[in-house]
């Protein structure tokens, strides 16, 4: 890679790095393994950059290779993890806006409580903003598939108590 090509990488990965590890927070639920997700993701499209950089939207790339890695990381050997007390100070591109830590913890845990590709559809439809066109972009399913799968995981959702109409019990 020439240092064109990198210095273009390295304004593209220091301008979405918070962005990344917001997303990779939705996905795992742990800081650590969103940083090490949006790490991991950055270093692949770093590999590739010259075809990155030519598709339409590099920011989609991104996201599908998180998606794509948090998946594989299940299936790779297990790492034994140990629950704590109370939870690590969050990062800053992570951190909770307002007084209310109780209410998202309750979001947090509902959001983990979703299978993996309902989190994904959830996370980049509501969290991340994104269209629904562009969450199947990400996700490399039908628009179909990530409205049915954000229907799934709201009903889901509504039906264990954590949302209702569309806020956390504990928001009021």
């Amino acid at each position: 890679m020439n240092s064109g090509s990198a210095d273009e990488f390295t304004e593209f990965m220091t301008g979405r790095w918070p962005a990344f590890v917001r997303f990779g927070y939705g996905l795992t639920g742990d800081v650590g393994l969103a940083e090490d997700l949006a790490q991991t993701a950055l270093a692949r499209a770093y590999a590739a950059w010259p075809r990155v950089r030519r598709t339409a939207d590099p920011d989609a790339y991104v996201r599908r290779i998180m998606v794509n890695s948090n998946r594989n990381r299940f299936r790779g050997r297990r790492v034994p993890e140990f629950l704590t007390g109370s939870p690590p100070e969050l990062a800053a591109a992570c951190q909770i806006d307002g007084d209310d830590v109780a209410a998202a913890g309750e979001l947090r845990a509902a959001l983990l409580s979703l299978p993996a590709g309902q989190r994904a559809v959830v996370v980049l439809r509501y969290w991340m903003d994104l269209s629904e066109a562009e969450t199947a972009a990400t996700l490399g399913c039908s628009v179909g598939n990530v409205k049915s799968q954000a229907a799934r995981a709201l009903a889901k959702l509504r039906a264990s108590g954590e949302l209702v109409n569309g806020v956390s019990r504990a928001d009021g």
